[in-house]
């Protein structure tokens, strides 16, 4: 990764070479940050991506390797990105993994790697990211979070434990660091059509759109469009809230 003279703002999302993270850094590309993408590998949709957003502008679209499960590798990552970029804006904590099984027969080991990548390390990230933003005394934190940590969902028990856990992170550091002029928001998307709802075949698509009640399922782009807004200045005045886009489907 190298540095750039612009965009004036940059903002670091986790998983975001692909799905929903890499929607989200493409649009937030285009409305002028220098988004950084952290993941622990490149992929061709992302080349492009990147590619188009160098191209047209106004923002840009960086890409940095890092394995976020390797908690100690987190402080320099941090690091890295700060002396390439300059400081940190924004901090969307979207990488997580959706691990299907009931916990009676889940494996230990299956467990444990949940909780690192979809809570340990944000939260560790976090920290790191946030230190800095305090110094600065600004910075806007999106945590990702899932609507079925409120609503459950079958299988997805220890899934929904994880999402669940950013929501109480979210409310309480946002008291931490508001006086900094920090916001921390969680946004809390339904359910898509990502490698994560891979697994649902169109009758469960279906079932799940009539459940909402806009009878259809968002887009990452609705989720992304959220994610904006609150780096943005409508976000200004926002912290410790959790935004939910999914059509309806909790309403």
């Amino acid at each position: 990764m190298s540095a750039i003279s612009k965009p004036a703002r940059s903002v670091l999302i986790t998983g975001g070479s692909r799905g929903l993270g890499l929607g989200i850094g493409r649009y937030l590309a285009s409305e002028g940050y220098r988004v950084i993408a952290v993941a622990r590998h490149d992929s061709e949709d992302f080349a492009r991506i990147r590619a188009e957003a160098t191209a047209t502008g106004p923002g840009a679209l960086l890409f940095e390797p890092c394995d976020l499960g390797d908690i100690d590798a987190l402080p320099g990552l941090v690091q890295r990105i700060r002396q390439a970029v300059g400081p940190i804006y924004g901090l969307v904590n979207n990488a997580a993994i959706g691990t299907e099984g009931l916990l009676a027969i889940m494996h230990q080991s299956q467990i444990e790697t949940l909780v690192r990548l979809n809570t340990l390390s944000p939260i560790v990230l976090t920290k790191y990211v946030a230190r800095q933003m305090m110094s600065e005394q600004e910075g806007r934190i999106v945590n990702v979070s899932s609507i079925i940590a409120s609503t459950g969902y079958s299988g997805l028990s220890v899934y929904g434990a994880t999402k669940a856990s950013m929501l109480g992170f979210t409310r309480s550091l946002a008291r931490e660091v508001g006086r900094l002029g920090i916001t921390v928001n969680a946004v809390a998307p339904g359910f898509m059509d990502t490698e994560m709802t891979a697994g649902m075949d169109d009758a469960q698509r279906q079932q799940v759109a009539r459940r909402s009640a806009l009878r259809r399922l968002p887009e990452i782009e609705d989720v992304a469009r959220m994610v904006a807004f609150l780096m943005g200045e409508g976000g200004r005045n926002i912290t410790g809230t959790v935004m939910t886009v999914d059509a309806g489907n909790t309403a």
